[in-house]
């Protein structure tokens, strides 16, 4: 059944979440339940984006974080620097890495989700894994602390593609469903957090002028 969704209800614009201002890029700290670009619809069009570029009119889009996902994004600041940046994303040269609190207790420090992922288009925007049609999709994940009493997880992610919901599927593939996850976790786990446990919380990339390495860290709020 494809999801419904409640109105759209950005948190409020309080002032950038600027993280970095370089004369070729900018790098801020997305709040969750902020779209990174405008959605369908003219109830959509306040997001990330448009809150930057009131400030920053040059600056362009170059990827994207889920809307209730927070963490590290980096917008270019003239053509140039969005070409390379955006090469640096196709090409693979970008690190990213995200914290995420997961349903479960885990049996291994560290692993890799290999499974390929494609649009569950009556569904959509659901992603679902599909070994014949699917597009390769892989992730690596790192325990940082599992085994409490709470029966949940902090984990480590590091996706090699950048499919659309893939951790958020492949966490769910592997019985690790992300805590508050409103599309993919079952009942009970989607309503043990008021948003979505996932957080960017490390960004790397070679700078799109110099090729001097640019790294960024954003502690998780949770």
């Amino acid at each position: 059944m494809r999801p419904e969704f409640p109105p759209y209800s950005p948190p409020p614009a309080t002032g950038l979440p600027l993280v970095q201002i370089d004369e070729d890029y900018l790098v801020l700290d997305k709040p969750a339940g902020l779209l990174s670009v405008p959605g369908r619809g003219s109830d959509k069009a306040d997001c990330l984006a448009s809150r930057v570029q009131r400030a920053f009119p040059e600056a362009l889009t170059v990827h994207r974080l889920d809307m209730e996902t927070s963490g590290l994004i980096v917008m270019a600041r003239n053509p140039e620097a969005h070409r390379g940046l955006s090469a640096h994303f196709e090409e693979r040269r970008v690190f990213k890495r995200y914290l995420a609190v997961v349903a479960g207790n885990f049996n291994t420090s560290r692993g890799t989700v290999d499974l390929p992922l494609i649009t569950d288009w009556p569904n959509r925007p659901l992603q679902k894994v599909d070994h014949e049609t699917g597009k390769p999709s892989c992730t690596h994940f790192c325990v940082v602390s599992s085994g409490g009493a709470s029966g949940t997880s902090r984990v480590e992610l590091e996706p090699v593609t950048g499919r659309s919901h893939q951790l958020r599927v492949h966490m769910m593939a592997i019985a690790h469903p992300i805590l508050g996850d409103k599309l993919y976790a079952p009942a009970d786990w989607r309503l043990a957090a008021p948003r979505l446990l996932l957080h960017a919380e490390r960004l790397a990339f070679p700078h799109p002028r110099t090729g001097s390495l640019c790294e960024f860290h954003s502690p998780a709020p949770f």
